[in-house]
């Protein structure tokens, strides 16, 4: 008896429900109209959507190990859901997978007159993954996308980071009654000033060799705000000072991270300096 949903699904007439779902994720991620511009990749999208709402749940799938293809007229389910079309392959599959079962009797155009509603309800989410910006995700704000023809305007939270998931109601896929949301995997992108290790920031920034000899002050511009860093003298190449609070606010405490900032001592072109001090330089230092 053939069944050539789990062909679908590419998965043995044996796999477990945990293998369904993986294979499902997997070949849904592959033909998303979204990604997969092919031309026949709609088609399969919807295919794959209907064999995992099938064997994913254990009373449809079931009736279906017991009937096999036979269900759709001997021809195999991809062939048959081509030939109805996407727009009547749900109402169909509603029929033959109703609470009243298919006795294998009373068959018109490959399947069977209707008995009751096949629940698309389950797995209505739907998965995507967006890009932002450094900055927005360290001071949170508004980023646009467009899905499915729509444009969504989207809240990020302060201080979200890499992996996190952001859940937009009603933007999954549509059930007969209810529609489902849409999940976005964040990933952050990098900065070329900052690195950050959790709740906390680090920059680099020049400093004037005679400031750093000497002492004094250098103004900073941060995410949050210009800081005017104190500078004492005899200050090293590298050597950090810490700002706190003006890093990266956790989302669970909401305490602020904070600030590193780490000296990178800028040298005075040779040509700008006079003859006697390059002549003093070269005497006095070690």
């Amino acid at each position: 008896m053939n069944k050539s949903l789990y062909k679908t699904l590419e998965v043995s007439e044996n796999a477990s429900q945990e293998e369904i779902k993986k294979a499902y994720r997997k070949l849904a991620r592959k033909y998303h109209p979204d990604i997969n511009k092919a031309k026949d990749a709609e088609e399969k999208f919807k295919e794959i959507n209907a064999a995992y709402e099938i064997l994913s749940d254990e009373q449809k799938r079931a009736q279906y190990d017991r009937f096999g293809d036979n269900m759709f007229g001997g021809q195999s389910f991809s062939d048959f859901a081509r030939a109805q079309g996407g727009g009547a392959l749900d109402e169909i599959l509603r029929n033959l997978f109703s609470g009243g079962g298919f006795s294998g009797g009373d068959f018109f155009g490959g399947f069977q007159r209707g008995f009751g509603g096949f629940d698309f309800e389950e797995n209505l989410d739907m998965r995507a993954q967006i890009k932002i910006p450094f900055d927005l995700a360290v001071l949170g704000g508004t980023h646009t996308i467009h899905w499915q023809n729509e444009t969504l305007n989207l809240k990020i939270p302060e201080g979200i980071s890499e992996g996190k998931t952001i859940r937009v109601a009603e933007q999954g896929a549509q059930g007969r009654s209810k529609r489902g949301a849409l999940l976005l995997n964040v990933h952050i992108e990098s900065s070329p000033v900052y690195e950050r290790d959790g709740d906390d920031l680090t920059r680099s920034f020049d400093l004037p060799l005679k400031t750093a000899l000497f002492g004094g002050k250098i103004n900073i511009p941060t995410l949050h705000k210009e800081v005017t860093l104190k500078i004492p003298p005899n200050t090293k190449n590298a050597q950090v000072f810490r700002v706190k609070e003006l890093g990266v606010k956790n989302l669970k405490t909401k305490a602020m991270g904070d600030l590193y900032l780490k000296a990178n001592i800028v040298l005075p072109p040779l040509d700008s300096l006079s003859e006697p001090l390059k002549k003093l330089l070269q005497e006095e230092l070690p």
